[in-house]
C-alpha cells in the first residue's frame, strides 16, 4: 500500500531526517517499538534518550532492546518527557523526537499523557533541535483525555512562527471512531 498508518508515516518522515550517529528522543517509550526504531536509525554511534513515567514501560522497552541487541545506544529515563531539560545538555544537537501520546497499550488506561507536559517538552526540544530536525507526535483523540489533548495541542501548534517551523497534520479523515493523527514539526532556522 502507498498510504500507511500514522505511526509508519511518522517513522518514514523521521528516517528522512535521521542519520547514523545522531541524537534523538523517544518522549514516550511505551512498549519500546519507537525506541527500537530510533536505535536502529541512529546506529551504534548514535544516542536515543527514552522517557516514560511508568516503570512497566521502561522494563518492556529494556527487554525489547536487549532482545534486538540495541540497548547500548539507548538511555532509558523513568521520568516524564517534560523534564527532559534535566537529562539532556542544553547544547545537545537533537535531530528528531517522537511522541506517541495517550496511554500505554495493554497498560493502565487511566495513566495518560497530558497536553501541558507535552507542550513543555516540545518547547524544550525546540531550543535543542538542529535546523532540519523534526518532532513527530501521534495523537489519539478517540478517548476522553485524548480529545482534551487534541483540543489543547492543535491551537498551540498553529501558533508556531512559520518562519522558523513547518507544521503538518496528517489524518485519515474518512475513518470512524476518531482515529489517531500525526503532527510533524520541522525546524526551518
Amino acid at each position: 500500500m502507498i498510504l500507511k498508518g500514522v505511526i509508519q508515516m511518522a517513522h518514514d518522515i523521521l528516517l528522512e531526517a535521521i542519520q547514523q550517529g545522531d541524537i534523538v528522543i523517544d518522549a514516550t517509550v511505551g512498549n519500546g517499538h519507537d525506541t527500537l526504531f530510533l536505535a536502529e536509525a541512529v546506529g551504534d554511534e548514535g544516542l536515543v534518550y527514552g522517557f516514560d513515567i511508568q516503570e512497566q514501560a521502561i522494563e518492556n522497552t529494556k527487554k525489547r532492546l536487549t532482545s534486538a541487541g540495541k540497548n547500548q545506544q539507548v538511555k532509558l529515563i523513568l521520568d516524564g518527557h517534560h523534564h527532559l531539560e534535566q537529562y539532556i545538555d542544553e547544547n545537545a544537537n537533537i535531530k528528531a523526537a517522537i511522541f506517541n501520546l495517550g496511554y500505554l497499550p495493554k497498560g493502565d488506561k487511566t495513566i495518560v499523557t497530558k497536553p501541558d507536559t507535552t507542550i513543555k517538552a516540545v518547547k524544550a526540544l525546540q531550543n535543542r533541535l538542529v535546523v532540519g530536525g523534526v518532532i513527530s507526535l501521534v495523537i489519539y483523540p478517540g478517548h476522553p483525555e485524548g480529545a482534551i489533548e487534541t483540543n489543547t495541542l492543535l491551537p498551540f501548534f498553529k501558533t508556531l512562527d512559520q518562519h522558523f517551523w513547518r507544521v503538518i497534520k496528517i489524518d485519515m479523515f474518512n475513518q470512524v471512531h476518531e482515529p489517531p493523527f500525526l503532527i510533524v514539526l520541522e525546524k526551518r532556522k
